[in-house]
């Protein structure tokens, strides 16, 4: 038997998805995982992605990194102007938002699966920081030294930021306009308003640099113990409670020690230091930008490598995210000014109560030793100038919103869009308000009253719980209207909040306090954060719905007829153990190991035999017929022993209302559990299941494939592996063959497997992942496929065949999808009456049997077309977007989540089974869900 040479190798593997992570250079943290198809050049095969892309304008905030926003074509188009080459701050949010949400509803990335084991949420809170208020000691002094030195930041008042915001602002329009500022210009301006000037000359042949104006910044921007860390998930969501949180009934818990601040004059302190942090972030952001776009046209200065390299060194990550910060400002806020006269001496007022809010001059910088008042600044004590802050495009952000309800299928939406529409507009309109001077803490009385010591350390969690008070137009309604929203899950709090808090009805039925990682009921369907558990296994049901970061459902829990709920749910301990440090992802090697195409095979010595064509049914005896899966219900059921309630007995919360008096709509942490009944031939009544929701693991949509059609496999009817590869076309005497676009792609006998029929594992309900692989018999069809030739190999993966012997749902004959189509399962919520789009050169493809169906038959050879078919022609990406989901999927999810397996889960018509096996390895996961 010929070994298969090294163009054939590519052939046979052509349009396989290979499965890396890669470092990206100094700095940048844990390695890059990516999924690349190396042996392909079709943008058609190329561009296979296992996530949606973002559907809107609005939400392009939620990631920091490269994204394509695929617009809805009766939505309005961005008003933002023409892109020019900037500067890339190389900070990422973690895990990356793009892959958070899977092709498969409910479901993720192979991107995101690794880094979730490394989420910001997993960072230590920044330390000092522990108030919106004034901070500690240690942070006092600092910051008092840093505005005291002669060699660094000016003294600032708040006017004076408010007004070279506004230059940046005019500044950064006009270079995107390709208007560009001389060094000199620039220089004099940074050390005559912001900056003292540097008090040595550190570069001689040319002292009014950009490198010099960059170097002075970033070295005031990463003074230790002054500026707020925005890699920190707390406070990306706290930056809209310090500009728009007033007055002070903004309370929000996430189990971190950040307390609300005692009273406006103490919120005004970090508000202060937050715009001189985007003021200086800003400055900087339009230098480097300046450098970028001189490098692309090769104009204007240019960085010696030596100032790269200390850039690299001294721009640390709280430096970048500064900078994310920056550009987002400056793409969404605009400043104005305005002359106020008043007829009694102004006293300090309150600041940025709305979207559009007034900002007073006089203000406190510091506290205790170090105190500038700001009032002998005035000409006139009569008069001062007041600063507005608003949103550039409030008219996106509110069809975003819409859109994101419909994607939803919020309850008439159909009807009620308009008018949603018109309130999210107003929020960037609304009239400026101010507060009396503040002589006594103004607050309301908290909703989560006294706050409990976290001495007993929470565990460590990879995604945030976020509990919140929501009011009526209140601050995450204006921060989402503002569109200053930092990259992370920071816009699926938003937006979420931002569609009940315009709804008083809303709110009056759900309450003030809102879990925005647990779920809610209202108007006969139920809403869950993809964070539930409870969410993610709903997902897989039909007519469920998925859109940044929230499920909804037909599925309401038994009992429950309206308001919030948290469910009990703990992570995996063997997951914990694999966070930080310790994350599969630092294991760059074992990646590309644990998922070669090749196996453990000498690349030189690649024999045809090496390989077979995995079946995910493939049984010595044929499980039952006419299978029916039926949810009955989803419980919630109180414990015994605990009040379970969350956050007033867990947490030593106490729940009030505006009048004081307790509150008994608190949201109760239950656990859950899914009912489904089971039917099929070989039973004679209906069983009954229950499966307990109490694991937090994740599903992973497997990584769309592309098979050649010009690979044919050739196989004795009774030997799993392959006897010949056929990658020309070429006739073998008329040998049982079978054409690689319907079998997909072969797997190496390194990868053992077994496969289970859905019902053979739900008759064992004590069994441990470890006992099925284990016990796994020897007249298994699929552990000798993957076994024959290394007979002492147990193996790896388990395969939950869910496609043999079910009957179909009952839903109305939808069209296929092809094997090879990337396009989402819950992209397109609506149904279209369009017709399919044909591609250039596209022709007709007709659905083929599968011959996965017995192995022990022989198979019928199928010529590939005699013409060759364009990538895009095999893909047939339609207009129709198939809606899958049932209550056979809900199961299989909720037993993972039963007995707390993580599970990658492949759709045959999408990918195929050798590649989803492959891919579980390069995750270290051991199960692979195989669903039609």
């Amino acid at each position: 038997m010929a070994a298969l040479t090294e163009a054939e190798i590519e052939k046979l593997f052509s349009g396989a998805p290979q499965f890396f992570a890669r470092s990206q250079g100094h700095g940048t943290g844990a390695p890059h995982p990516s999924v690349a198809f190396p042996w392909n050049e079709e943008l058609g095969i190329r561009d296979l992605a296992d996530h949606v892309q973002i559907g809107d304008e609005a939400w392009g905030s939620v990631t920091a990194g490269p994204r394509l926003i695929h617009r809805d074509p009766m939505a309005l188009a961005s008003p933002s102007g023409k892109k020019r080459p900037h500067f890339n701050a190389r900070c990422q949010e973690r895990p990356s938002m793009l892959s958070m949400q899977g092709l498969e509803k409910g479901t993720i990335g192979y991107q995101a699966a690794l880094e979730i084991s490394i989420a910001d949420a997993l960072q230590e809170e920044q330390y000092g920081f522990d108030s919106l208020g004034s901070k500690g000691h240690i942070i006092v002094e600092q910051r008092q030294k840093l505005i005291t030195s002669k060699d660094g930041l000016r003294h600032l008042d708040d006017a004076t930021i408010m007004e070279q915001l506004m230059k940046c602002e005019e500044r950064y329009q006009s270079e995107r306009r390709g208007v560009r500022m001389k060094s000199r210009e620039l220089y004099d301006e940074l050390f005559t308003k912001t900056l003292h000037p540097p008090t040595r000359v550190i570069d001689p042949n040319d002292p009014y640099s950009l490198a010099v104006q960059i170097q002075a910044l970033v070295k005031v921007l990463a003074a230790p113990n002054t500026w707020t860390d925005f890699s920190r998930v707390e406070w990306r969501i706290r930056l809209g409670q310090i500009l728009w949180g007033f007055p002070l009934d903004d309370e929000i818990f996430d189990g971190t020690e950040i307390n609300e601040g005692d009273d406006a004059h103490d919120r005004n302190e970090e508000r202060y230091w937050l715009l001189l942090q985007i003021l200086l972030a800003c400055e900087l952001l339009i230098r480097l930008d300046t450098i970028t776009e001189g490098d692309e046209f090769g104009l204007g200065q240019s960085l010696r490598a030596s100032e790269v390299h200390r850039f690299e060194k001294e721009a640390n990550v709280s430096v970048r995210w500064s900078l994310v910060l920056a550009r987002s400002w400056l793409e969404n806020i605009t400043v104005k000014k305005s002359h106020v006269t008043f007829s009694e001496p102004s006293t300090p007022k309150g600041w940025l109560s709305s979207l559009t809010s007034k900002m007073n001059l006089k203000h406190e910088h510091m506290h205790g030793s170090y105190h500038v008042d700001h009032s002998h600044h005035r000409h006139n004590a009569q008069s001062e100038h007041t600063f507005e802050i608003q949103g550039k495009y409030s008219e996106r952000q509110a069809n975003g919103l819409v859109h994101f309800a419909r994607k939803l299928r919020w309850p008439d939406i159909q009807f009620s869009g308009p008018k949603m529409c018109e309130k999210a507009m107003s929020l960037g309109n609304a009239t400026p308000i101010t507060t009396p001077p503040v002589t006594h803490d103004t607050r309301r009385n908290s909703y989560f009253g006294e706050r409990p010591s976290l001495t007993r350390r929470k565990q460590p969690t990879r995604r945030r719980k976020i509990e919140a008070a929501l009011h009526p137009s209140g601050w995450f309604s204006k921060s989402y209207a503002s569109g200053l929203i930092l990259p992370g899950e920071v816009l699926s709090q938003y937006i979420m909040s931002a569609l009940l808090e315009i709804d008083d009805d809303v709110l009056s039925r759900l309450g003030p306090m809102a879990s925005l990682s647990g779920g809610f009921v209202y108007s006969g369907k139920s809403f869950w954060s993809t964070t539930s558990i409870v969410g993610r296994v709903l997902a897989a049901g039909q007519g469920a719905a998925e859109c940044m970061g929230w499920i909804s459902s037909d599925v309401i829990p038994r009992g429950i007829e309206e308001g919030w709920v948290n469910v009990a749910s703990d992570p995996m301990p063997a997951d914990l153990a694999r966070t930080g440090r310790k994350a599969r992802i630092w294991g760059k090697t074992t990646i590309e190991r644990e998922s070669d195409v090749l196996g453990d095979a000498d690349p030189s010595n690649v024999l045809p035999a090496d390989f077979i064509i995995p079946y995910e049914n493939a049984y010595p005896n044929s499980p039952p017929s006419n299978i029916r899966v039926e949810l009955k219900s989803l419980n919630l059921t109180s414990q015994v022993d605990s009040v379970s309630t969350t956050p007033t007995a867990e947490k030593g919360f106490s729940l009030f209302s505006d009048s004081g008096k307790e509150n008994d709509r608190g949201i109760h942490t239950y656990p859950a559990s899914v009912t489904f009944t089971i039917s099929h031939d070989a039973l004679d009544r209906d069983e009954s299941h229950n499966f307990g929701l109490s694991n937090e693991i994740y599903f992973v949509t497997a990584h769309p494939c592309v098979a050649s059609s010009y690979v044919k496999y050739f196989k004795s009817p009774t030997s799993p592996t392959i006897q010949q590869i056929d990658v020309g076309g070429h006739d073998f005497n008329g040998k049982s063959s079978s054409p690689a676009h319907i079998t997909g792609h072969p797997l190496h006998r390194f990868y053992t497997y077994t496969a289970i029929h859905l019902t053979d594992l739900i008759n064992q309900p004590a069994a441990t992942l470890e006992d099925l692989l284990s016990k796994s018999p020897v007249n298994n069809r699929s552990s000798n496929h993957s076994t024959s030739s290394v007979p002492s190999r147990p193996p790896r993966f388990l395969v939950i065949d869910c496609v043999t012997g079910f009957a179909p749902p009952p839903s109305p004959d939808m069209p296929s999808l092809s094997r090879m189509s990337s396009l989402s399962s819950s992209f397109g919520m609506e149904p279209t009456n369009i017709p399919p789009i044909r591609m250039p050169g596209s022709i007709d493809m007709e659905r083929r049997p599968s011959t996965a169906a017995s192995t022990h038959s022989r198979v019928e050879r199928i010529d590939p077309p005699s013409q060759s078919p364009s990538p895009s022609a095999r893909m047939r990406l339609g207009t129709h977007r198939r809606q899958f989901g049932s209550d056979l999927e809900i199961l299989v999810r909720a037993l993972c989540a039963d007995r707390g397996w993580n599970a990658v889960i492949s759709r045959r018509r999408r990918g195929c089974l050798s590649c989803a096996i492959r891919e579980a390895g390069a995750l270290g996961w051991k199960v692979v869900i195989r669903v039609e």
